[in-house]
């Protein structure tokens, strides 16, 4: 068995699914009907636009069915004790043997109950290898509470892992100073500062293309320590989901931007030869892929002696922005909806747990200091991105 993903030649009524995840038995024939319901989840149902969503999708599928391979296990078997079936052989096998997180198991379990309830509504199964059991819903406090339901109660598959949510992990005040100090490479400060000062996801720091870059004394109407407003669309970089959205960029960092894309960015673009679409370049000269973003925050760890990841950075964003807004008088929008549409959240819910954080926060780190967000990441003698040689 094997998963590969579409090439561009993979086209349906005139539109190529390059990236969309197919498994393929050993005599190269579809896994069915496991690639059937992929592609319902995936484009009939609606439709999923992300092609990272397709790959995941892809693998966690893929996943399931290799345990099953590896094991002799049919994936349709006779039905049996529900602790004794191959979902929870597979959950337990997760949890014991590979030691994975909780939270990482239920999101291959989670679809791997969808692909079960579909088969079982498409006819291919007469029932399912686990059970449900009914739990109700905490209410919300505060923004959420007028989507309260009490007594709301939902059903849940027992196989599902308990887990224990973490608290989200990002950087303190001083620790984004001490970052954005660094004597980093230039192109490492400048993901980290897109990161962590608009809130943007690693996959669009560095897809953000050049041509969204522009010298801010140029333009009219615009002011030193001013935000602005940039929108995001998924034909010129990678966004997820897919869906335009739009970030706000303090005017340092976008002139910032543009010194770095007159100097430093040329010279690594002679290395390659090429003519790459995104800002942000490598010493080679291309673009960042994935695991160079990792590698990057490795870098910038080095240098300032504690862990910083593209996700802490992403979260610092939310959870500070979110906190200044809150206070801010003057503020006569929700904080919640802002902070929620710059990151790109398809729901608020998402946002508030932010809104949560904060509450849990020891008060001297959130009240340490009362000036606003962008203040903190204002241009200076230590906050400027170093555009010299390498």
């Amino acid at each position: 068995m094997r998963l590969v993903l579409a090439t561009a030649d993979l086209v349906v009524e005139g539109r190529s699914f390059e990236g969309f995840p197919l498994l393929l038995n050993n005599d190269g024939w579809p896994l069915e009907p496991a690639q059937s319901f992929l592609w319902h989840t995936l484009v009939t149902n609606g439709g999923i636009e992300s092609k990272l969503t397709w790959e995941a999708y892809g693998r966690r599928l893929y996943d399931y069915f290799s345990f099953l391979t590896a094991n002799g296990l049919v994936w349709n078997e006779a039905q049996k004790s529900i602790g004794l079936s191959v979902v929870a052989k597979y959950r337990d096998w997760s949890l014991g043997e590979l030691g994975l997180n909780p939270s990482t198991v239920n999101r291959r379990l989670n679809l791997v109950v969808r692909f079960y309830d579909w088969c079982k509504r498409q006819g291919h199964i007469s029932h399912l290898p686990f059970s449900m059991r009914n739990v109700r819903l905490l209410p919300h406090q505060g923004f959420l509470a007028h989507v309260n339901r009490l007594g709301c109660v939902v059903s849940k598959p027992t196989v599902i892992a308990r887990e224990h949510k973490p608290t989200l992990k990002f950087l303190i005040k001083e620790q984004v100073r001490l970052c954005l100090g660094a004597k980093l490479d230039p192109s490492h400060a400048l993901l980290l500062n897109l990161m962590v000062r608009t809130g943007m996801r690693s996959c669009e720091a560095r897809t953000f293309p050049l041509t969204y870059v522009f010298n801010p004394r140029t333009r009219k109407g615009l002011m030193p320590g001013q935000m602005i407003r940039v929108n995001l669309e998924p034909t010129d970089m990678h966004i997820k989901y897919g869906k335009p959205r739009s970030v706000d960029v303090p005017w340092s960092l976008m002139e910032d931007m543009w010194i770095y894309s007159l100097h430093q960015r040329e010279i690594r673009r002679k290395r390659s030869g090429l003519a790459p679409c995104a800002l942000v370049l490598t010493t080679l000269g291309t673009e960042f892929s994935k695991g160079a973003v990792v590698d990057a925050m490795k870098a910038i760890e080095k240098k300032v002696g504690f862990p910083v990841r593209a996700h802490m950075l992403r979260h610092s964003y939310g959870t500070y922005t979110l906190s200044a807004l809150r206070k801010n008088i003057s503020f006569e929008g929700e904080p919640l909806l802002y902070v929620r549409d710059r990151m790109g959240h398809l729901s608020v819910q998402t946002t508030a747990i932010y809104l949560h954080l904060i509450n849990q926060l020891d008060a001297q780190l959130v009240l340490a200091h009362e000036d606003e967000i962008d203040m903190l990441f204002t241009r200076g003698s230590n906050g400027s991105i170093d555009t010299g040689g390498d």
